[in-house]
């Protein structure tokens, strides 16, 4: 039987990352990169697709898990009827690839079993393996080789690694997994209680750094150690999740393919750590956003690979089953090719914030800055796929326009503040014409509400981000009315909005989805700047326990089922919950009529 989604926990080593499974199964690995090929594939299909399986013999009695205050370091105990024992899992931040598995005896004595399942090519290739001098295996499939190095007595049975080992108290035994290149050197072979000590200091030393925010402090410093492990360092490029496929409905077709930077995903990420003190971070992807965006204004695309990659064909893997027969599952991203307007508004808006705080544009950031603005300028009146990427046909989609709208106001402040009078102007008259015609033509009286396209009757989540980035402020009626519709008929249970009316999703795609959990989290910030302080704090904590038991989050939830739905862990959700922390912490801005973002020492006010 599958694990549930919520049953994983990520490791990673800010290059890629692995799913460990509360059974103390890796079920999913991509090497070298986020967007390499699986090497372990279990996760989307079966055991044979490739998974690695150390856990006791006879089955636990009970487990828990953790994580090491600070790190991405994963503890999972496993308590059974002769001792207890844990397995401390992690992958090795800096150069080179390796995965460390390492089981301590903690009381008594626990036998072990060790499953080692490689497949090479999103399960599909068995590997070549054989034995090294120095007592490790060699598993080869082409350009790929990965080394496995244990002291464990290793055995073949129908094309799988097999081993056994007891483990007592005080006792430790390391396995490390490290992959290179076949046309190269054998990977070196290194200590793996150095490896340890050397990746919980490399872990502490940065999440230390984190400010206190309040009485959720430690749930944010674990969401933001989550979109540090989703940051791929060589680049500075952040992915969405590290997942492809996991499905948004069980049994249904809306499986995607995360394993890429979306500008939008990646702006709020750029905030979030912004707003946390985390400039390095911030000007890598600033560095990384100038250099893939680069050239005519009318190729900017909306996702990109972790190195900038523009052409990022969706396909589909057939002999992989889907999770709980879920198929297809995809590789690559069709979405990479749609025009999605608010994404530059976004973009925009980050930009401005940087500035605020001293992250200034680059000289190819400040020479593209008109140039994308005069091509925005042309194209925004014409119709877009919109933040959710429907795959129905273009329509005028009033998030859109709003999020022009904020590309064009930051612009306009943006110049004003340099002391360019003229082009502050200009940009100033796009900005007002915009507000305008969404004013006038995305907002119906007789719902009293804004709607998700020009002339429509039909509400989106996405009109939640309205007074969030200052397009109208919080007390206008047009905001409370359309924060009432999306309570009356978008919000689930009190606690989970969907992202539009789930009846005919007009998207192109069968009906049938869970709720987008940063959904959940604009509503938190809605009631904020409101004023309504004990319904935000109510639903931020109710949100706050549908973490997994290691603080995770996928992209969506299933309020029926009560259970996980889509990629994980995902990046989105998390800058949704550290942007409520931030704003409960300190509550509104009246001043600027919307909640200010950020540790005071920081950061001034700012918007989502």
């Amino acid at each position: 039987m599958a694990l549930k989604i919520e049953d994983y926990a990520m490791i990673g080593d800010c290059k890629t990352a692995a799913l460990v499974g509360r059974n103390g199964s890796i079920d999913w690995l991509c090497w070298p990169r986020f967007d390499s090929a699986a090497c372990f594939a279990a996760l989307l299909g079966e055991c044979e697709n490739g998974r690695w399986l150390i856990a006791p013999k006879d089955g636990p009695v009970v487990v828990s898990r953790r994580y090491r205050a600070g790190t991405l370091i994963l503890e999972t105990e496993f308590q059974t009827k002769s001792g207890r024992a844990t397995l401390v899992d992690f992958m090795v931040p800096g150069d080179g690839a390796c995965l460390v598995r390492i089981v301590v005896g903690q009381q008594g004595r626990v036998d072990f079993r060790n499953e080692f399942v490689l497949r090479f090519n999103y399960g599909a290739t068995v590997p070549w393996v054989n034995r090294l001098d120095d007592g490790g295996i060699s598993a080869i499939a082409g350009p790929e080789r990965v080394v496995l190095r244990t002291p464990v007595t290793l055995y073949g049975e129908d094309l799988k690694t097999l081993g056994e080992f007891a483990i007592e108290a005080g006792q430790s035994i390391p396995s490390v997994l490290s992959y290179g290149p076949s046309f190269q050197d054998h990977p070196p072979q290194i200590d793996a209680f150095d490896a340890l000590e050397r990746t919980q200091a490399f872990w502490r030393e940065w999440s230390d750094r984190c400010p206190q925010v309040g009485p959720w402090t430690e749930a944010v410093k674990r969401s933001l150690i989550t979109l540090k492990g989703l940051t791929f360092a060589p680049t500075g490029g952040m992915v969405a999740a590290p997942t492809t496929s996991l499905p948004e409905l069980i049994g249904g077709v809306r499986n995607w393919d995360y394993r890429y930077c979306w500008l939008r995903d990646a702006t709020f990420t750029l905030l979030a750590l912004m707003y946390l003190g985390y400039y390095d971070e911030a000007r890598a992807w600033r560095d990384w956003l100038t250099r893939a965006v680069a050239g005519s204004p009318e190729q900017v695309q909306i996702v990109y690979g972790i190195g900038g990659e523009r052409w990022l064909p969706e396909l589909t893997v057939p002999w992989l089953a889907g999770y709980e027969k879920s198929s297809p599952v995809r590789i690559g991203n069709a979405a990479y090719d749609q025009l999605q307007l608010d994404v530059l508004g976004e973009v925009a808006d980050a930009m401005f914030q940087a500035g605020k705080v001293g992250i200034g544009l680059t000289d190819r950031g400040r020479a593209l800055r008109p140039i994308i603005l005069e091509y925005l300028a042309r194209v925004w009146r014409d119709p877009d796929e919109g933040i959710w990427e429907v795959r129905g046909g273009p329509q005028h989609f009033v998030h859109s326009k709003v999020m022009a709208w904020v590309a064009f106001d930051r612009a306009a402040q943006g110049f004003a503040a340099e002391g360019s009078s003229e082009a502050a102007r200009h940009w100033r008259a796009v900005a007002d014409e915009i507000h305008a015609e969404v004013c006038e033509r995305g907002f119906d009286s007789d719902l009293d509400s804004f709607v998700q396209t020009f002339g429509s009757k039909r509400l989106d989540a996405s009109l939640l981000l309205i007074p969030l980035v200052g397009f109208l402020p919080p007390a206008d009626p047009r905001v409370k009315g359309t924060l009432r519709a999306i309570e009356e008929k978008l919000l689930v249970g009190g606690e989970f909005v969907l992202r539009y009316e789930p009846e005919n999703p007009g998207d192109g795609l069968p009906a049938g989805e869970g709720a987008f959990l940063v959904c959940s989290f604009w509503l938190v910030d809605n009631y904020i700047l409101q004023g309504r302080y004990a319904e935000a704090t109510r639903l931020f904590d109710r949100l706050l326990s549908r973490r997994n038991d290691v603080g995770l989050l996928a992209e969506e939830f299933d309020p029926f089922a009560g259970r996980m739905l889509g990629n994980f862990p995902q990046a989105y959700s998390h800058v949704g919950l550290i942007n409520c922390a931030l704003n409960l912490s300190r509550k509104a801005c009246p001043a600027e009529g919307r909640a200010e973002m950020g540790p005071p020492v920081t950061v001034e006010a700012g918007q989502i």
